[in-house]
Formats: structure tokens, C-alpha cells, sequence
């Protein structure tokens, strides 16, 4: 099964890196339905471009010809499944491999693959292992965290404006690289150093390989070789700082170096988890938030179930496993939000949907966004409702798109127990609002985040 979510990350970076000019005889394959090129070389990217965004334009391609259709990217067919159903029934013809992984890779110039099918599966293990021991080893730091930002919002005026995504991005910025890297990012001046390179990458995989405007300005191009090449310099000054020696602090980068890795495959995975474990965690925090300054009677729903579990106490990792409102909220924001609405696949021999073939080497897209919005599948899918959670036949459709169970990505298994803190800590004390007229637009990349600042405003509970 995929890594949706994380996979989401990177899919048109490797997309376009991987773009065959080479027409196939047919414009339709196998008789599926969908949109012809618009242009001979750049297939449909202008319309792409055109609707705003993939997902968006997603979004149009199924309600015009249905749940599985067509397009083209370049001269290379793409075919998009838009439903539930269809995913399910999409032949997986090697779940073993991880594309993420291969493309990230190839996009970051690493040599992917190379091992064997037990090699990878075990470098998987080790992968999410460390996450796991990150999050046991650092939950007292989490916490800290969380409450740093707490109280930065309990000394402003009820009237402040908060700006949401600024502080929260900071906070997971925070959170990822302590707990990932160490003590290095303990100096503010660390973190914000490490915010701005990661900023410049995180910028160019979310838009400059998408319209081709990356490889057009050599400035930009070479500011983000530059940052890429900073950030791989600072994790292997930290490998090299903490290989063979103990710390207090047990962190993502230990796990990995008493795993059987090369110092290469410890870089790659800690740059990978850099990268899309902050995004994620920022974007899901930030969304969480956002809904709930909509819903005042969530919030006491919400604010319940944390007195319940806590009482005066501490929040412990042990207890936030209670917190079942809880996650429902967290799954409700990645549904409502859209989260990752792109992943894909290459299809590695011939399969099958319905009544459609699909040839080998056709990318098969995934559009999450479509179906986390599919009406026979959500009622009432547009409104925040994390009251839809409490059936299991839901949470089993949820799980089975690779959001929630045992086949959730380990950077969204991260960003969902960061959340559940954070979300915990603040509701706890705080009332969150909405700003009078501030509406959330949706900016639909690799991960969705709000098109402008979110703004709210905080009052403390009595």
C-alpha cells in the first residue's frame, strides 16, 4: 500500500522529471475516457495551470467523465481514479516498492533502490521504528513546546490578531528538527536558519517543478541548489557529530545510525522526513485550529473529552491514546482540508479497473482530494463534522486511503500525535475564535495550506 500522504509530497516534481516525449499511437487508452492534449508537446499542463491548481483541476476532469479518466502530461498518458471504489480495486502489481521514496530521490539526485525487497522492507521498519522512538523518547519536549506557545497566546489581549500559520509553522519547525536532529536546533537562530533554506526547497517542490518556472530563472534555480545543498551540509554535520556517541536525548537521526544504513541512506531518510514531516505537521495543526474556531460547540465537545482524560494532571503519552474526539477532529481536518490531495503510482505491468485496462508504465494518479469529497462516500462533505468518524465503516474507508490505521505514513503518524498535543495544551486553557469576516480559501499544492495568513484571536477559559 502507498504512503499516500507522504507521497503526495513529491508526485509532480518527479511527475515532471519523468515526462516521456514520446506519443503513443492512441490518445485514449484502452478506451478510458478523458480530456485530449491541449497542446502537442505539454499535453494538458495548461490546463492545469489554468484551473488553479491539480487538484482543482482533478476536480473538473471527474464530474465531466466520471470516476476513472484520462489526460496527458507532455505526450505521457495519465490516468486519474477519482473514487473510493476504483482505488480499491486498483491492482497494486508491487507493493513492496516505495515510489515516494524513488522519486524524492531521484528529484534530490540520490541513486534510489539498489537493494533487495527484504533490504527496503527493512529500511522501512527502521524508518517508522524511528519515528516511534522519537516521539517516546522526546513526548516531555512535545509538551514544553506546546506550552510555549500557549503561553505566548495567554500574554496577548483578547483583541490581538493571531497570526495562525506564522506561529504554527514555527512550532513544528521546532518540534521536527529537536526531535529529529537534536540539540542543535535548541538556539532560535538554528531553527530560523533552518526555516528559511527549508522554506526555499519546500517552495520550489510545491511550484516551481510544476509549471516549469523553476528551470526558466536561473536565479531561483540557483538558490534552491543552494539551499538543498545547506541542508544536506547541516545533516551530515550532525551525523557526524552524533555517530558513536550517546546523548540524553534520544532522537529520529539515532534510531537510524544503529540501524544497519550507510551514512548516504541516513542522509536521504532524515532529509526526507525533514522536508515532509514539518510541512505536514504545520498544515495539519494549522487546519485543525482553523476548524475549530468554526464550530464553538466542537470546541466544548472537544474540551470535555481533554478535562475527562486529564483532569488537573499532566498530559502523558499514556492518556492522549484516550483522547477519541480527539482524533476524530484531527482525521476530520485532514478529510475537510484536503490535505494531501494528489499521490500516484506508476502501473509496473497491465491492469485493471472496472471495465478499463490499464497499460504498463502508465502513471495511474490518485486524486485523494476528489474522493475525501465524494458525496456517496462523505455526506454533507463539505461541512467540518468529526462526529462522522464514530462509524467504524467510515474509519475502515479512511484507513484504506492510507490517512489512519496501520497504513498511515510515519510523517503523518508524527504529525497526528504533534497535533494531539498541541490541540490538547491550547484547548485546554484557551477559547480559539474566528477573526469577524476571515475566510479560510484553500490553496491546493502538494500540501494544502490557506491561501492568505490565518488570522484568529484567543480568550482564556475560567
Amino acid at each position: 500500500m502507498l504512503d499516500f500522504a507522504i507521497f503526495a509530497v513529491t508526485f509532480l516534481l518527479a511527475l515532471v522529471g519523468a515526462v516521456l516525449y514520446l506519443y503513443p499511437a492512441s490518445r485514449q487508452a484502452s478506451g478510458i475516457p478523458g480530456i485530449a492534449p491541449t497542446e502537442e508537446k505539454d499535453g494538458n499542463l495548461p490546463d492545469i495551470v489554468n484551473s488553479g491548481s491539480l487538484h482543482e483541476f482533478l476536480v473538473n476532469l471527474h464530474e465531466r467523465y466520471g470516476p476513472v479518466a484520462s489526460f496527458w502530461f507532455g505526450r505521457r498518458l495519465v490516468v486519474s481514479l477519482g473514487t473510493a471504489d476504483v482505488l480499491k480495486q486498483h491492482f497494486n502489481p508491487n507493493k513492496t516498492s516505495d515510489p515516494f521514496e524513488t522519486m524524492l530521490k531521484s528529484l534530490l539526485g540520490y541513486q534510489s533502490g539498489g537493494g533487495s525487497v527484504s533490504e527496503d522492507h527493512m529500511r522501512r521498519k527502521l524508518y517508522g521504528n524511528a519515528v516511534t522512538a522519537a516521539l517516546q523518547s522526546n513526548f516531555p519536549l512535545l509538551v514544553k513546546l506546546s506550552e510555549e506557545l500557549l503561553d505566548k497566546w495567554l500574554s496577548y489581549p483578547e483583541t490581538q490578531h493571531v497570526p495562525l500559520s506564522q506561529h504554527v509553522l514555527g512550532f513544528a519547525l521546532k518540534s521536527v528538527t529537536r526531535m529529529t536532529l537534536g540539540s542543535t536546533f535548541e538556539e532560535e537562530q538554528e531553527v530560523i536558519h533552518f526555516q528559511k533554506i527549508h522554506g526555499t526547497v519546500w517552495s520550489e517542490i510545491g511550484k516551481g517543478f510544476l509549471d516549469g518556472s523553476l528551470d526558466k530563472n536561473a536565479t531561483r534555480k540557483k538558490q534552491y541548489q543552494n539551499a538543498l545543498m545547506q541542508l544536506e551540509s547541516n545533516l551530515k554535520k550532525i551525523i557526524k557529530e552524533r555517530k558513536g556517541r550517546s546523548f540524553s536525548q534520544h532522537v529520529f537521526i539515532d534510531s537510524l545510525m544503529q540501524g544497519n544504513l550507510n551514512e548516504q541512506q541516513i542522509l536521504e531518510d532524515s532529509m526526507i522526513f525533514s522536508l515532509a514531516g514539518c510541512i505536514i505537521t504545520a498544515k495539519l495543526c494549522t487546519w485543525a485550529i482553523c476548524f475549530l474556531t468554526t464550530s464553538e460547540e466542537i470546541q466544548k465537545k472537544l474540551y470535555k473529552e481533554i478535562d475527562q482524560v486529564f483532569g488537573k494532571g499532566p498530559i502523558t503519552s499514556e492518556k492522549i491514546e484516550q483522547l477519541r474526539y480527539c482524533r476524530q477532529v484531527l482525521c476530520e481536518t485532514v478529510r475537510t482540508a484536503r490535505l494531501t490531495p494528489v499521490s500516484a503510482r506508476l502501473q509496473d505491468i497491465e491492469g485493471k479497473v472496472g471495465p478499463f485496462v490499464i497499460p504498463k508504465e502508465t502513471l495511474v494518479l490518485y486524486a485523494l482530494g476528489v474522493v475525501l469529497q465524494d458525496p456517496s462516500t462523505w455526506p454533507s462533505p463539505h461541512k467540518f463534522d468529526p462526529d462522522r468518524f464514530d462509524d467504524e465503516s467510515v474509519i475502515k474507508v479512511f484507513s484504506s486511503l492510507g490517512f489512519s490505521g496501520t497504513w498511515k505514513c510515519p510523517e503523518l503518524r508524527f504529525a497526528y500525535t504533534v497535533a494531539t498535543v498541541l490541540v490538547s495544551v491550547l484547548v485546554r486553557r484557551l477559547r480559539l475564535l474566528a477573526v469577524e469576516g476571515q475566510v479560510f480559501e484553500m490553496k491546493y499544492e502538494l500540501v494544502t495550506s490557506t491561501r492568505e495568513e490565518a488570522w484568529i484571536t484567543v480568550s482564556k477559559r475560567h
